[in-house]
């Protein structure tokens, strides 16, 4: 449907422009993660731009939805309201400006992914930073769009540890640049934004060698493009023309037809912190993305020990809430430097697997799928830590928040796998897993999923996982090792309740077992030794213990010199597990 021309930007145009943009990038997405070798050859930059501005419009839509229960009236079919240009009608019958950019902003945030993700909900942050300066301002001008988009690459710029030209950064200034120099209304200086990123993205691969040598432009400032284009489509109706992703090294002509990523000689993927000059080596192994609440004072110190530690770093927000992205080899130490600036959740960490680090100056080919991998989803930092470092591809569950079927296909093609396995350690997301890998098979994946119900099932099966073996015994022997593995733990019960074992009231101990509550006490030790006791009664060579942040220091030593002492031929194995709702976690193999 052809949009409305209008020379402002309101809250139902920030509406328009985000569903637009998610469209574009739909279109867009594979042709991006095509030409994705910067920083990391890891083929999803389109992907994880379509999944930002996907929350970010749903972050939007969720205002609307609120305003017009308030009463606030259903918003017209087109952006402006009432008749083109009219903003009072559009005032009457949508959220403020302010209320919309923010709930935009808020939304790219908590949801960005990847590298070109995380900046480009900076980018929208800054926007929303200079459109709702006025809290009462339904609309901006012409010269207030050039202001925002100003201030969101700056911004953008000054979130990245080491900004790199011939990226997603040059993009946004060139954008930047060309917005201030038009004169008129929004529409005008939309379309001079998209002319400049359009040039801007046609120089990228004069100046980054390992978009030059790969023949194509660089993938983040090709979304950014497309966004931009969402922009100018809904300020006048009309769509721009299509943008090459072949490098050219000149801007694309108005009418030029869409182009692909062409086949060529080896494309190097090179380090994004512009080492010195003939330094070599690997880059890093992991990605951490988490989002933190932490005080503003204490960011600064995390991107000092983050930028230590590894290299693509981006930490964006302000007020209390960030998004953090790094590429490190110690993806532990990335989540405990979160840990000591504030509280880390929605922790995501991908290992790139050996044909996926970086380079910095040694030729590799883009990177190839791997024939196997393993999706896991885990409750506590600590266990994704433990399970990236065996080469899991990791989804973190927090307590009431179980991750959905989106989101665990999207781990399926971050593992960047033929044939995936996928573990997801809770019975209750046998159908969440089902979905997506039923989503992912579609796709042309193979994926067995192995249903197992704890996380220490899901260890003892990547335990005997092999990925020089056939896909099916692979997949007996790890359904084989969870099936063999008993599975407990220790927790505080919320409230009264009926239990298997009698009467629970709030504040007891519970002990279960295998999923059902086997145990009630009043102290911790005491109920894990009966537990464990329990479990071993019929028989084991190996306890697993995974330790919750908030269990008793001792309790792990009493439980080891019990096996010790009373179970002569078994093992004990102590991990932690950090905040993975629940005080103890056990098993038995």
């Amino acid at each position: 449907m052809a949009q409305v021309p209008q020379t402002f930007l309101d809250a139902l145009a920030v509406r328009t422009w985000c569903g637009l943009a998610l469209r574009a990038l739909g279109r867009a997405r594979e042709e991006i993660d095509a030409i994705n070798v910067y920083p990391v050859a890891d083929g999803d930059t389109g992907t994880n731009l379509y999944l930002t501005v996907e929350s970010a419009a749903t972050a939007v839509e969720a205002v609307f939805a609120g305003h017009e229960a308030r009463g606030g009236g259903a918003p017209p079919a087109v952006p402006g309201g009432g008749a083109p240009g009219d903003p009072v009608a559009s005032a009457a019958s949508a959220p403020s400006l302010a209320d919309a950019v923010r709930a935009m902003a808020h939304g790219a945030l908590i949801g960005a992914r990847g590298n070109s993700g995380t900046i480009l909900a900076q980018l929208l942050r800054g926007m929303a930073q200079v459109l709702a300066e006025d809290p009462d301002r339904t609309r901006t001008d012409g010269e207030g769009l050039g202001l925002a988009l100003r201030h969101a690459a700056d911004s953008a710029r000054q979130a990245v540890a080491h900004p790199v030209e011939g990226t997603v950064l040059s993009v946004a200034s060139a954008a930047a640049d060309a917005a201030r120099t038009a004169d008129g209304d929004c529409a005008a200086v939309a379309r001079a934004a998209h002319r400049g990123a359009c040039a801007a993205l046609a120089r990228t691969p004069a100046q980054l060698p390992v978009l030059e040598r790969s023949g194509v432009v660089d993938a983040g400032g090709r979304g950014l493009v497309a966004v931009l284009g969402a922009l100018v489509e809904t300020l006048t109706g009309e769509v721009p023309a299509a943008v090459a992703a072949a490098g050219t090294g000149s801007a694309p002509e108005e009418g030029a037809p869409s182009g692909t990523a062409t086949d060529t000689d080896a494309g190097t993927v090179i380090d994004p912190c512009e080492p010195p000059d003939g330094e070599q080596g690997d880059g890093p192994a992991y990605e951490v993305i988490y989002l933190l609440e932490a005080e503003d004072t204490a960011v600064a110190g995390l991107r000092e020990r983050l930028d230590a530690l590894g290299d693509s770093l981006v930490v964006v927000g302000g007020d209390g809430l960030w998004n953090v992205h790094v590429h490190v080899d110690d993806a532990g130490a990335a989540v405990e430097a979160g840990l000591e600036a504030g509280r880390p959740y929605r922790i995501r960490i991908t290992h790139f697997g050996a044909d996926d680090v970086h380079t910095v100056r040694g030729e590799r080919p883009p990177r190839e799928r791997v024939q196997r991998g393993v999706v896991a989803v885990v409750p506590g930092e600590g266990l994704a830590c433990l399970y990236a470092e065996s080469g899991a591809t990791t989804v973190l569950a927090r307590p009431g928040e179980p991750p959905a079927s989106g989101e665990l296909v999207q781990a399926v093609r971050r593992a960047h796998a033929r044939e995936v396995v996928l573990l997801p350690n809770d019975a209750e997301l046998r159908h969440t897993a089902a979905a997506a890998a039923e989503q992912a098979r579609a796709e042309g994946v193979r994926v067995a999923l192995i249903p197992t119900r704890s996380a220490v099932q899901g260890l003892a099966a990547l335990a005997v996982h092999e990925p020089g073996r056939r896909f099916d015994e692979d997949v007996v022997a790890m359904t084989s090792a969870a099936g063999a593995t008993r599975y407990a733990e220790v927790t505080v019960a919320e409230h009264r309740s009926w239990t298997m074992a009698g009467i629970c009231q709030a504040g007891d101990v519970l002990g279960l077992i295998d999923g059902d509550v086997a145990v009630i006490g009043a102290d911790v030790t005491d109920t894990a030794r009966t537990v464990l006791d329990r479990m071993l009664a019929a028989g084991g060579e190996l306890v697993t213990l995974v330790l919750g942040d908030e269990a008793p220091e001792e309790v792990a030593e009493h439980l080891r010199n019990r096996v010790r002492e009373a179970y002569l031929a078994v093992d004990t194995v102590v991990y932690r597990g950090g905040r993975q709702g629940t005080l103890l976690l056990i098993g038995v193999e």
